[in-house]
C-alpha cells in the first residue's frame, strides 16, 4: 500500500487536497469517488508534485460542472412551457428522447433547468423512464406533468403528450397573465393614492398649519381641523420613531399575520370562499377556477390518464380549496360508480351551462372533448370579465384617486378663502 496525494473536488465544486492509502493510482481514484469526491490529480508520494497541471485539472472539472447546470431550484412556468414545447418539436421530428434531453441541455441559458435537463438525460442513460427521471424533480415537473408523460410512455405517443402539456401550459400561463393584468391596475392606483397622502400629510400640511396657527383667532373648518390633526398624529414621535413608520410596521405586521393565516386549511378555506364571492372580482374567480378544473381533466383523461387519477390531480392543482373540495365530492361519486354530474351540480360552484355539457359529454361518450370546450369557452369568458373589469375600474379609481387628493387640497385651501373673505369684509 502506497499513499497517493491528491487534488478533489467535492460535490459543491470546493477544492480539497489530501492524501489516500492505495494499491494503485486507480485504487485511489476509486476511493476518492466513493467518498463523493471528484478528483482532479493523484500523485503517489515521492514520484512527483501536485502542481499546475492539478490545478489546470481542478479549473477544467469546475468548469464542466459549471456547464452542466444545478439542480434543486425552481424555474418560472414560462421556461419550463419552452422547454415542454422544444422537446415535443424535437421528439416529433423522430429525434430519440436521450438525443433530444442532450441538444437542449446544451443551448439551455437557465442553469437550473440546465442541470435538471442533464440530471434527466444521466437517469434516462442509466435505464430509468422519462417519467421516473421527471418524478425526481418535484419542485420542477409536478404530477400533472409526470402522470401525463407516464401516460404517454405507456400510449406510446410521449411527443403528442408533450405537444398538449405545452399547449396546456400556454394556455394556463395565458389565463393568469389575463387575471393578473385586472389586478395590477387598482394596486397601483392604490399605492399612488396612498405615497401621495403620506407625502402631503408629512410635508405639506404642517406647513399650513404652522401658516395658520401664525394667525391667532382664525377658527378652522371641522375639514381642516381632521386633516392637521392626522398630520401630527403621524409626526409625533413614540418610542423614538415617528407614528407613521409605526404605522407602516403595523401594516406589514398585519399583512403577515393574513399570510400565515391564509396559509392554514380553515384560514385558506375562508379566503378561497370569500375570493369567489367578492364583488366584481369574484366572477373572474368562478370562471378562471372552472377553466382550470375543465383544461387540467380534460387534457390528463385525453392522454391516457386513468379517470380517478386524473380527477386526483386536478384536485390537488385546482388552486382553490372550494373548488378542490368539490373535486373530491366528484372522485367519491365516480369511484363508487356514479355520474360525475350529480356533485359537480350539488357543490353550487360549477355554473348550470358547465354541468349540462358535462352531462352531454357523458352521455355520448366525449367527456374529455367537452370539457376542453367549456376550458375554451371560459377562457374567453374570463378575457371578456377582465377588459370589463378594466373599464369599470379605470373611471372608478380616477375618481377615488381625485377625492383623496382633492379632500386634502380643499382641507388646505378652505381657511384661506374664509380669510381673504373676513378682509374684504
Amino acid at each position: 500500500m502506497s499513499n497517493f496525494q491528491y487534488i478533489a473536488l467535492d460535490a459543491k465544486g470546493e477544492q480539497t487536497t489530501g492524501t489516500v492509502q492505495a494499491g494503485s493510482e486507480a485504487e485511489a481514484v476509486s476511493q476518492l469517488r466513493s467518498q463523493g469526491l471528484y478528483p482532479t490529480g493523484v500523485v503517489q508520494e515521492g514520484k512527483g508534485k501536485l502542481g499546475a497541471a492539478g490545478k489546470k485539472a481542478a479549473a477544467k472539472v469546475r468548469g464542466k460542472k459549471k456547464a452542466r447546470g444545478r439542480t434543486g431550484g425552481r424555474i418560472k412556468p414560462k421556461i419550463l412551457m419552452i422547454f415542454t414545447r422544444q422537446l415535443a418539436t424535437l421528439i416529433d421530428s423522430g429525434l430519440p428522447l436521450l438525443r433530444g434531453l442532450t441538444v437542449l441541455a446544451k443551448q439551455e441559458p437557465n442553469q437550473v433547468l440546465r442541470g435538471t435537463i442533464n440530471s434527466l438525460a444521466d437517469s434516462v442513460q442509466g435505464g430509468s423512464t422519462f417519467s421516473e427521471s421527471l418524478a425526481q424533480h418535484p419542485r420542477i415537473f409536478d404530477k400533472l406533468y409526470v402522470n401525463m408523460v407516464k401516460a404517454g410512455e405507456l400510449g406510446g405517443v410521449l411527443e403528442v403528450v408533450l405537444t398538449r402539456l405545452a399547449e396546456y401550459q400556454e394556455k394556463a400561463h395565458k389565463l393568469k397573465n389575463k387575471i393578473v393584468a385586472a389586478m395590477v391596475y387598482p394596486v397601483i392606483v392604490m399605492f399612488i393614492a396612498v405615497a401621495i397622502l403620506t407625502f402631503l400629510m408629512l410635508f405639506i400640511v404642517p406647513k399650513f398649519k404652522e401658516m395658520f396657527d401664525d394667525m391667532s383667532g382664525a377658527e378652522l373648518p371641522k375639514i381642516s381641523q381632521i386633516v392637521f390633526g392626522f398630520s401630527d398624529f403621524m409626526l409625533n414621535r413614540s418610542f423614538i420613531l415617528p407614528n407613521a413608520v409605526w404605522i407602516l410596521f403595523a401594516l406589514f405586521g398585519v399583512w403577515l399575520l393574513f399570510q400565515f393565516w391564509g396559509r392554514s386549511r380553515g384560514g385558506r378555506r375562508v379566503l378561497d370562499t370569500i375570493k369567489l364571492r367578492i364583488p366584481l372580482f369574484g366572477e373572474i374567480q368562478r370562471k378562471s377556477a372552472v377553466s382550470r378544473f375543465s383544461r387540467t381533466l380534460g387534457t390528463l383523461v385525453t392522454s391516457g390518464v386513468p379517470i380517478l387519477q386524473a380527477l386526483n390531480i386536478t384536485k390537488e392543482t385546482a388552486g382553490n380549496v372550494v373548488i378542490s373540495d368539490a373535486i373530491h365530492k366528484v372522485h367519491e361519486s365516480v369511484k363508487e360508480g356514479e355520474s360525475i354530474v350529480q356533485p359537480l351540480q350539488a357543490s353550487g360552484v360549477f355554473p348550470s351551462m358547465v354541468i349540462s355539457m358535462v352531462d352531454v359529454g357523458e352521455e355520448t361518450g366525449q367527456l374529455p372533448e367537452m370539457l376542453l370546450k367549456i376550458a375554451d369557452v371560459y377562457d374567453d369568458e374570463v378575457d371578456n370579465a377582465v377588459t370589463a373589469l378594466t373599464s369599470v375600474l379605470e373611471p372608478i379609481m380616477i375618481v377615488f384617486l381625485a377625492l383623496v387628493v382633492g379632500a386634502i387640497v380643499f382641507a388646505l385651501f378652505l381657511p384661506l378663502i374664509k380669510i381673504i373673505q373676513q378682509m374684504q369684509q
